[in-house]
This record gives structure tokens, sequence and C-alpha cells, in this order.
């Protein structure tokens, strides 16, 4: 990856060059209430940052894991069209810009349009855009907009929302990912990996094929989801290293924590998706490993991974949770 990339490194040291002299209780104060909001049924059509105090302790809360999270799902986009750049990105309700360092990160040179309707996120995204050194990120368009079913966007070749359905009532929810189908080339939705955020990714991923999409991730077809409803949730994590501001307004003394997420990646052109996706962590056994499996044919299934197979026995020894299945050049074990 070219040195000038976003990467998470630079990231943490962004916003402990700007966030720098944060009092600790007012942050903390305001992340409780964050987190409130975050875990909790908050449907508005205000935003939830309020003032910069809000937008401070959010920015080092949450974008380490909002960035970890978006990256991981266009991971998956490069993996599923390797030979497709993006030329233009919009941004929506990107506030203080963890998808946008995301995407600049994954590829060079997009043009980047961050939406938001609440000022102070948007002000704190540039600062920290400005302080990144990344050109793609310091050229960045940052704009007011409110966040709902009367967003109008430009034609663009990636649209990103994460994190956002959940602010949302249903009628908003609907008419944004009408929207994004309508001017994405490619889509992707970003979501908590609780019960209820896969709801709302499940929801996006049956309005971005009705539109005329194709999943390109993480599910290896555009059929139906083929877990039942209220019976399991499709979620991902991500590891996330904790930076010594990230403990100071988060609390704890681990170094790194886990984000778990739901995602759905659609686009308007081809692409090649997984033939099968672990949809959980491997469990690695003696002389085997275990997986959980998401198939292009069969649905959920199970695979046992043994010594014999050798090299695929490697690789399922190697295989993360949310890794496509199986590697290019193997089989998928019995």
């Amino acid at each position: 990856m070219n040195a000038t990339l976003p990467t998470a490194h630079s990231l943490r040291a962004a916003l402990a060059g700007l966030l720098d002299g944060l009092p600790p209780k007012q942050a903390a104060q305001a992340v409780d209430r964050l987190i409130a909001s975050y875990r909790g049924e908050t449907p508005t059509d205000a935003p939830i940052l309020r003032d910069r105090s809000d937008v401070v302790a959010y920015a080092a809360y949450r974008m380490p894991a909002t960035f970890e999270a978006v990256r991981s799902a266009l991971d998956a986009l490069v993996g599923a069209a390797p030979d497709w750049t993006p030329a233009t990105h919009t941004d929506v309700g990107g506030g203080t810009g963890a998808a946008s360092w995301a995407v600049a990160g994954a590829w060079e040179g997009p043009a980047t349009t961050v939406l938001d309707w609440a000022e102070p996120a948007l002000a704190l995204g540039r600062e920290l855009a400005e302080a990144s050194g990344a050109p793609g990120l310091r050229d960045a368009r940052w704009e007011r907009a409110r966040i709902g079913a009367a967003l109008e966007l430009e034609p663009v070749d990636l649209v990103t929302v994460s994190y956002v359905l959940k602010e949302l009532t249903a009628a908003a929810r609907a008419g944004l990912v009408d929207a994004a189908a309508a001017a994405g080339q490619a889509v992707v939705v970003v979501e908590p990996g609780t019960p209820d955020g896969y709801a709302r990714i499940i929801e996006a991923r049956d309005r971005l094929i009705a539109a005329g999409l194709r999943i390109a991730a993480p599910c290896p077809h555009s059929g139906a989801c083929p877990i039942a409803p209220g019976a399991d949730w499709c979620h991902f994590s991500a590891r996330v290293s904790r930076s010594s501001l990230h403990r100071q307004v988060k609390g704890g003394s681990l170094s790194h924590e886990d984000e778990k997420f739901s995602y759905v990646v659609a686009t308007r052109f081809p692409t090649a998706p997984a033939t099968a996706r672990t949809i959980r962590r491997p469990q690695i056994r003696k002389g085997q490993v275990l997986l959980e499996l998401c198939t292009r044919e069969e649905g959920l299934a199970r695979a046992t991974v043994t010594k014999r197979h050798g090299a695929l026995y490697r690789a399922a020894r190697d295989a993360a949770w949310g890794d496509p299945w199986p590697p290019a050049d193997g089989d998928g074990g019995s």
C-alpha cells in the first residue's frame, strides 16, 4: 500500500493531535450518552452529535472502530472486484469521516464528498482530514445535508452508509437506501453487529436487490438469506487497536477491542462473490479445523478440514472470521 494512504495508525495519530487537552470528565459524560444512543432505540429527526464536545468524544470513541469495520467491508469489495477502482465517492452521514478514511486507504484518488447534518462533526472531519496528509482526504468536500428520505444524491461510483440507518425512522431508512441505490455503481452499508443491526442490513439488502443491484459481499449470492429470521444473525468482527486517548475516553486497559458489525456490498457491475464465507470464528481442534459457512449452493453449511487436506488445512488454520472460502486454489473440505 502506498505510504501516503491513510492507515489505522495515521488515524489514531490525527485524533491524538487534534483532541489533546480534552477534559476527561466531559469526554466520559459525552461517551456515556453516545453509548446509550448507539445501543438504544433512537430513531430521530435531529443530529445525535450536538456540539464539538460531543463530536470530540465520538471521534475518540467511535472513529477507530468504524474505520476498521468499513475497511473490512471494502476489503471484501476489493476481493470481489479487484480490477475496479472508484473515481468518485459519497459518504452519507459520514460525520467526522471514518468511512472516508477507509475509502482513501483502499484506493488512491477517489474524489470524496462527505454529507452529514451535524456541522460540528463536519468541522472536526475537515480538521482530521487536513492532519491526515492524504491528498484524497485533504481534497474532500464536507457538506451539510439532512440525512433521510428526502436526500438527493448525485451519481457516483461508490456510496458508503456506515452506522447511519440506526439513527433513522423506517421510512427515512428506506428512502436513504433507495437514494444510494439510484446514485451508486457500488453501495456499501455497515451497521452494528447486533440482531437489530443485522435486521437493518437485511432490509437494505432487499431494497438494493429490488433496485437492480447484485450482492458482492459478504453473501456468496443474491438470493434470500438462509438464516431464519430471529434464529441467528450474520455479523463479523474487526480488531481495533486502542490508543491511550481511546482508553481515556472509553475506559478499560486492554490494548485492543473487537468491533462487531454487519454489512452488505452491492454493485451494478459484474463481480466475483466468494463461493462461501466463514460466518463464525473458525474452531481449531487437534488435526482439524471446523468452519461455519454461508455457501452459494447449499446455504448454511459446516466444513471439516483435516491434516489430510494438506495446503487447504494450513489455509483453514489461518482463516479468519469473515474470510472467503475456499482459497482460490483449493476446495472446501468435507
